[in-house]
């Protein structure tokens, strides 16, 4: 690849017929040519195309299993077709390979990938693989078959949470960010899964933070002071608290980050108390989540796409039916550029909780999680393995959860019954949501949050706390 720390993806696909019995084979070298990873499939019957698509995801998929993430990749095929399409340089016109493009696309984003087109008799090893599985799909048989021979013990077994880098983890936005805040209302809201938004033209804003007179803190927190600024926002801080429940059932529409009423909690009774209502937003694009870097308590600030992404968001919240009476930041400079956005368009001050900080991820701050693997590999397994096990120099998921627990029972008892928006970083907001799904610590794995992405967690006095979104991006389109 011409370049050191890179990987070499090849793949192959196809069927006796076409269609016909289909099967694919994969191997992920590393650049000096060693051999990571094979895997192969019969796949029944299927198109030519079909058993491409799939090898192209096999190898992407055991790849990230060798702890990837970020990475420089060639991906060799001797599908013209699939390396054009996934180049951008061909439309995917077959409905039929759309939703395989699309799945292959979302992992590709997940490394820094080079498509490279290869004759058959250079994409050999991965062509005898395929051939392998379709002999099995024509003798009508199941087959599967996989080693990875260079794993970082347990870790290739589970896919870390994302980090405030995009990378344990967040694939990279497929675009450059969001566009410029027009006036039209947000639209539905995004499911919440970890698809990134599509690619849009960016125009980087950002609100112009400056001073004005700051109400008294609420315990436990610095205040700082925004510019009142946008259409639609709010003089004054906000007032007392108090029961502002809008009529209406107490459910919202899928994805809806919240509602006016937030006395009920879907098929739950209805509680008798109005809920705090906490919009979890993640700040926006850092130096680091460009290049896919741990982000803990290093101090990056926004980029200009950064800064447009807050913008967006700033923008969505202080509009229908968000009615934001607080605003709680994480001290760090990209979620406190990110909370100046909300406050400039809300006319609220900004409140200031430590506890929301990052997880300290130590030593590994500014790595990659390729390079931490291959520095770190027996620390990166027990990591992976044990919330208790910090980073070389760090802080544990353990302790980053009791100080997040903190943080969220003195902003629901400061702030009860009103909707506060609470500015932070990927770990503490999965923490979050982790507490009150009451699942347990690997529920981390499980999560994905996009840059700029809205949560939302209403907290009853009396009754559970309910989950009412989680990675919404519908402001990014």
């Amino acid at each position: 690849m011409g370049a050191t720390g890179g990987f070499i993806v090849e793949a192959d696909g196809g069927s006796r017929g076409n269609p016909g019995p289909a099967g694919y084979g994969a191997v992920v070298k590393d650049d000096a040519g060693q051999v990571l990873a094979e895997v192969a499939e019969s796949i029944g019957t299927a198109t030519n195309n079909v058993a491409e698509y799939r090898g192209l995801i096999a190898g992407l998929r055991a790849l990230l299993a060798l702890g990837a993430e970020g990475a420089r990749v060639e991906v060799r095929m001797d599908s013209k077709l699939v390396i054009e399409q996934m180049a951008g340089r061909w439309k995917v016109k077959h409905e039929g390979l759309r939703p395989l493009a699309l799945e292959a696309a979302g992992l590709a984003r997940r490394f820094r990938v080079t498509w490279t087109w290869v004759p058959r008799e250079r994409n050999s090893h991965a062509d005898r693989l395929a051939n392998e599985a379709m002999d099995a799909a024509a003798r009508g048989e199941t087959w599967q078959a996989s080693e990875i021979t260079s794993a970082p013990g347990s870790a290739t077994a589970v896919e870390p949470p994302n980090t405030d880098a995009p990378t344990l983890f967040d694939p990279p936005s497929a675009g450059p960010g969001p566009a410029a805040p027009g006036p039209a209302a947000p639209g539905p809201a995004a499911p919440a899964s970890g698809a990134s938004a599509p690619a849009v033209s960016a125009s980087p804003g950002s609100a112009s933070p400056g001073a004005v007179s700051a109400a008294p803190a609420s315990p436990g927190y610095a205040s700082t002071g925004s510019a009142l600024a946008g259409a639609g926002g709010r003089t004054g801080s906000p007032g007392a608290a108090g029961a502002r429940a809008v009529g209406g059932d107490a459910g919202t529409a899928a994805g809806t980050a919240t509602s006016h009423d937030r006395r009920g909690h879907g098929w739950m009774p209805r509680a008798t108390r109005v809920a705090t209502s906490l919009l979890l937003l993640r700040h926006g694009q850092t130096p680091l989540s460009v290049e896919k870097r741990f982000s803990g308590l290093g101090d990056p600030s926004l980029t200009p796409t950064g800064l447009a992404q807050a913008e967006a968001a700033a923008l969505r919240l202080s509009r229908e039916p968000y009615e934001v009476e607080v605003i709680v930041t994480s001290p760090l400079a990209r979620a406190r550029q990110t909370a100046e956005a909300v406050a400039a368009r809300t006319g609220l001050q900004v409140l200031v909780d430590d506890d929301l900080r990052e997880t300290d991820f130590g030593d590994w701050e500014g790595h990659t999680f390729a390079e931490i693997q291959q520095r770190w590999p027996r620390e990166l397994a027990a990591w992976l393995a044990d919330p208790d096990v910090a980073p070389p120099g760090g802080e544990s998921f353990a302790s980053t959860a009791r100080r997040v627990e903190q943080a969220r029972d003195r902003i629901v008892k400061a702030h009860e019954g009103r909707s506060v928006v609470v500015v932070s970083h990927v770990t503490p907001i999965k923490m979050l949501v982790r507490f009150a799904l009451g699942a347990p610590p690997e529920a981390l794995y499980r999560m994905h949050l996009d840059l700029a992405c809205l949560s939302a967690i209403d907290y009853y006095a009396d009754g559970p706390a309910v989950v009412r979104a989680l990675n919404d991006t519908a402001h990014l389109t």
